[in-house]
């Protein structure tokens, strides 16, 4: 046990810790920040999902509610018709038409397309082909859903009608049939959810060839099908450039389809686009965690005691530097020489806190922020084993 004799004089260095304190849980648990991944694993640091709340599910008989975070495109109103123009001529009203709460393709009129332009979503789109069957093939229920304009995943009723199958209701058109036939009857509302990724060109190089996928009344189609340059009629697309963002274009095939409840949600962009979701190139990855290290050195700025010192070995786990490591050990070993001046009486009352500090300078040591040289991690343990805490 180590006890502080009655006369002893505590460097103010030291006075700095002798509050209790806890460290709360951080970096000091999983494995560190690397080559292409910006954060420790189990981060503490990284941002909190944000919170979304979730809408309900549709039914034949009304249209879901969209979760919070949704942009609405059709609401079932007349109002909402004004987010939508002539594909054709820009400047001029759609002439699809609102019946009962539906969004309505006029034969003829032409497609229609968003006011409203974006690229990376999960869009959500019921379809409902005419309960009057007529035509086969391609020539019954047929219209289109045109992701930024450019590529279609397809609308067509095949309830007991056979067609080419990329060109079958839920294919990539032109380029993959869907997994599955997972129609309702004509007549009946067909539920689309997509998650669309454009396709990703750098300095004229493909870095992602773009995605879909998409359910079908709750059914995978498609699962990460690659875009292979999104498709078409007749012709074999190959991988392209694509804007950032585009509308959303409704095909105008000369069938009255019906449309209803529509939105989507933008999707974070991904590594190879900018993001910092997942492996990041290494470039990407290096630049985030010297943004994540400053960050943490000028909260640390503001800190005092074991707040302070977490913060500043937090931030070496990112980026060195050698001012803060300085820093840090030195703060270490001021703590180390608080905690065996402490009384017998009271150190039970810092166990959590020695034990937890003990973590964080093995986590240290061990992936060698701290230099091999550094004697802090023997004497944490010797104070431990003395206190028959080993166990």
């Amino acid at each position: 046990m180590f006890t502080r004799p009655a006369a002893a004089i505590v460097p103010m260095c030291v006075l700095a810790f002798t509050a209790p304190a806890v460290l709360a849980d951080g970096p000091f648990y999983g494995a560190p920040p690397d080559a292409t991944h910006p954060w420790a694993v189990h981060d503490m640091n990284r941002p909190q999902p944000p919170l979304v709340k979730p809408g309900t599910f549709s039914t034949q008989d009304h249209p879901g509610r969209p979760p919070s975070d949704a942009i609405i495109l059709f609401d079932g109103t007349p109002a909402s018709l004004a987010k939508w123009e002539s594909d054709k001529h820009p400047s001029q009203p759609t002439k699809w038409v609102v019946k009962n709460s539906t969004l309505q393709c006029v034969p003829g009129s032409g497609y229609i397309r968003s006011k409203e332009e974006f690229g990376d979503c999960q869009l959500h789109i019921e379809w409902a082909a005419p309960s009057k069957v007529e035509g086969t093939s391609q020539g019954r229920g047929n219209s289109g859903v045109f992701l930024m304009g450019l590529t279609e995943i397809q609308v067509l009723d095949n309830y007991n009608n056979p067609t080419y199958p990329d060109g079958t209701a839920g294919a990539l058109y032109g380029v993959n049939p869907p997994h599955a036939n997972a129609l309702r009857a004509p007549g009946q509302w067909q539920i689309y959810d997509i998650i669309f990724r454009r396709p990703i060109f750098k300095d004229g190089k493909l870095l992602d060839s773009g995605s879909y996928t998409v359910m079908l009344n709750g059914v995978v189609i498609q699962d990460a099908t690659p875009l292979e340059g999104g498709g078409g009629h007749q012709a074999r697309s190959h991988d392209r450039p694509m804007p950032d963002k585009g509308p959303l274009k409704l095909q105008d095939h000369g069938n009255p389809v019906r449309y209803r409840n529509i939105w989507y949600r933008q999707l974070p962009a991904r590594a190879v686009d900018g993001g910092d979701m997942g492996a990041m190139p290494p470039e990407a990855a290096t630049a985030k965690k010297h943004q994540i290290a400053t960050t943490l050195r000028e909260d640390a700025a503001k800190l005092q005691g074991l707040a302070k010192l977490r913060r500043q070995m937090e931030s070496l786990c990112y980026a060195p530097d050698a001012a803060t490591l300085a820093e840090s050990q030195a703060g270490v070993t001021a703590w180390i020489a608080t905690v065996k001046q402490t009384p017998a009486g009271d150190m039970e009352a810092k166990k959590a806190e020695i034990m937890q500090m003990r973590e964080a300078v093995n986590y240290m040591t061990h992936f060698k922020f701290f230099p091999d040289e550094f004697t802090a991690k023997s004497q944490i343990d010797t104070i431990i084993e003395g206190n028959g805490w080993k166990k």
